[in-house]
């Protein structure tokens, strides 16, 4: 058995030491600058073969895995901007609503200093139907604050509807633009020093005007003449703008005026309103 193991050993020895001699010629071979003879030229090509085909896998795969590290270097890149990307999209949309709802507000500031402070109260718009846009929304003021039904909505811009229902804590308020508004709102236009009286009727949701009739044909009114509320009739004081002229034109017998009239008001953009309390805009 141990003359086994010599006899092993020593061949493995042996082996190893060929091998060593055998990479040593080569390697000789391989850089010698003299000229070679026809066997060490073919043990130079043999080994330079040998060198290609065991080395050539090992360099493309190699390749390979440095190729995918660049790639998934490049996607790891690209999410990371793309994330970016979207966060800043995300800051901006947030930026311009933050600036839209300040504007909102120094309007109905604005519209504050106008006011007497017991005339007066500021409420937030906290619910409006889809499927019913132009017909009511839900301020977040209730009877506990003092509101109650047929009081007017404004907001800087002009009239925009009135109080119909009333809880504790919110209030619907019925919207001008609404096809329910059956009251016809007595309205006034100025004409130079005096003013022309009619009636708003309802709303061109098509053509986004106020519709006034009730005029002599005989009357001449100029497009751009502000309309507000006469306080007659109805239960909107008077003096509050609804709108200016658009467009005069006659009625299907020739015997009337029907004013079209372009509220300032944008009924699709309503954040924040103001519940008038009592009659208290001046003329």
């Amino acid at each position: 058995m141990r003359r086994r193991n010599r006899i092993k050993k020593q061949w493995i020895v042996l082996i190893f030491l060929a091998v060593v001699i055998g990479l040593g010629i080569i390697y000789n071979t391989v850089n010698d600058k003299r000229s070679l003879t026809k066997i060490e030229g073919l043990i130079k090509d043999t080994g330079l073969f040998v060198n290609k085909i065991v080395y050539s896998p090992i360099k493309l795969v190699k390749k390979k895995i440095v190729e995918n590290r660049e790639k998934q270097e490049m996607y790891d890149k690209y999410q990371e901007l793309k994330n970016k990307s979207n966060n800043y999209d995300l800051l901006e949309a947030k930026k311009e609503e933050l600036e839209f709802q300040l504007k909102e507000m120094q309007k109905i500031l604005n519209l504050n200093n106008t006011l007497n402070k017991e005339s007066y109260l500021n409420a937030t718009v906290i619910n409006r139907n889809v499927g019913i846009w132009y017909d009511t929304i839900t301020i977040d003021k209730g009877s506990k604050n003092g509101i109650k039904v047929d009081m007017p909505v404004i907001v800087n811009e002009g009239l925009i509807g009135k109080i119909t229902k009333v809880s504790n804590f919110n209030s619907a308020v019925k919207l001008l633009t609404s096809d329910e508004i059956t009251d016809k709102i007595s309205v006034k236009i100025k004409n130079n020093n005096d003013y022309i009286l009619g009636l708003l009727v309802n709303y061109d949701l098509s053509n986004k005007v106020f519709i006034v009739e009730g005029i002599d044909q005989n009357t001449d009114i100029k497009e751009g003449s502000v309309v507000t509320t006469t306080g007659l009739g109805d239960y909107f004081p008077s003096g509050i703008i609804v709108g200016k002229v658009k467009q005069v034109r006659t009625d299907n017998f020739d015997l009337a005026k029907i004013v079209e009239v372009k509220s300032d008001v944008d009924f699709n953009k309503i954040n924040y309103v103001t519940v008038l309390k009592r009659e208290v805009i001046e003329e």
